[in-house]
């Protein structure tokens, strides 16, 4: 579906940006691949990854400037929209620029997308949006439901949207494992909930995923990954088997375990064997035998979350990645 055609990445500086554009390229030999984001630094590091491949152009700009992702857009046939503003904490103490950039970026794009005849955009979204308590995840929400809903906008226009969620992205720039890995010579590791647990992805799966979602999608549909949960503690005994744990308590908006599907979801989700679909509850899109394909309808009061989950990863695997993965790791 991606070979030859152009495609834009908004936020594409990111770590799912590092990853997705190498993997793209490879597989799809796509006619354009754009990375629009705001940061140039970012972007003069990046471009120099790929220099002399005139395939991948490098786009300064911002989510929140509807003008210039209209100009950006001109020609593409396909967007990954990864651009956020995603620290728990920062966004709960920054609550305006995380709702201009998660919210009305997500509105402008939309809006230009439709009017530049873009026919497929997969979103990027985050267990945090299943039952939200932070901001983070709250916008992340709205945002999940602009896009559904933007098929419904887009009237008889042929763009389509859907999205993709998942959990912590192993060893992604700010989070958990780097941040261990930074600190474990001192001998102590800060864990807020000796409880806590988190769903953990690498960013091969998240690109894969992405590529799936723009084959299977009709557009509406919520993809959820299957993918396996660890404990906080277990994270840290891979990083550092001598380093003291202390518990340090919860951070402003921070959950205990993390959640991809809700109940309130559950009457719209179908099971299929590596992921779950949530289907859009407007227009009756819920029912449609195109979108259900082979899936299998969860019950009720299904919940999918990170302390429930059937597949758990151990201390030894995730050490295993760790030593296959520390160089690159939390550099994009």
């Amino acid at each position: 579906m991606l070979s030859g055609k152009s495609i834009l990445i908004t936020g594409g500086t990111g770590s799912f940006g590092h990853a997705f554009v190498p993997m793209t390229l490879a597989k799809f030999n796509p006619k354009k691949l754009v990375i629009y984001s705001r940061d140039e630094m970012k972007q003069w590091e990046m471009a120099k990854l790929f220099e002399g491949d005139e395939r991948v152009r490098f786009f300064i700009g911002d989510i929140r400037d509807k003008d210039r992702l209209l100009r950006a857009l001109d020609g593409i046939d396909y967007v990954v929209h990864a651009a956020a503003t995603k620290i728990v904490p920062t966004a709960e103490y920054n609550p305006f620029e995380c709702i201009k950039t998660n919210i009305n970026g997500a509105m402008n794009l939309i809006d230009a997308c439709i009017d530049k005849g873009v026919k497929r955009i997969v979103a990027l979204s985050t267990d945090k949006a299943s039952s939200p308590t932070n901001l983070y995840g709250a916008t992340k929400l709205a945002s999940d439901k602009l896009f559904v809903a933007g098929n419904s906008y887009a009237g008889g226009h042929n763009t389509r949207f859907s999205v993709v969620r998942y959990g912590n992205v192993m060893g992604s720039r700010g989070s958990i494992i780097p941040f261990f890995l930074s600190i474990a010579k001192k001998g102590l590791l800060p864990i807020t909930d000796n409880r806590m647990t988190r769903f953990m992805i690498t960013l091969e799966e998240a690109v894969d995923f992405v590529w799936h979602a723009f084959e299977d999608m009709k557009g509406g549909e919520v993809y959820v990954k299957k993918i396996p949960s660890m404990k906080v503690t277990d994270v840290a005994k891979a990083v550092s088997s001598t380093a003291q744990q202390e518990e340090v308590g919860i951070r402003p908006g921070e959950k205990l375990h993390e959640q991809m599907i809700g109940h309130e979801d559950a009457f719209y989700t179908y099971e299929y064997p590596d992921y779950f679909k949530i289907l859009p509850s407007i227009n009756n899109w819920s029912n449609d035998p195109e979108r259900i394909g082979v899936g299998v309808k969860v019950n009720p009061d299904f919940i999918y979350s990170s302390d429930n989950n059937k597949e758990w990863m151990d201390i030894k695997t995730l050490k295993k990645w760790i030593k296959s993965n520390r160089e690159k790791m939390g550099n994009t």
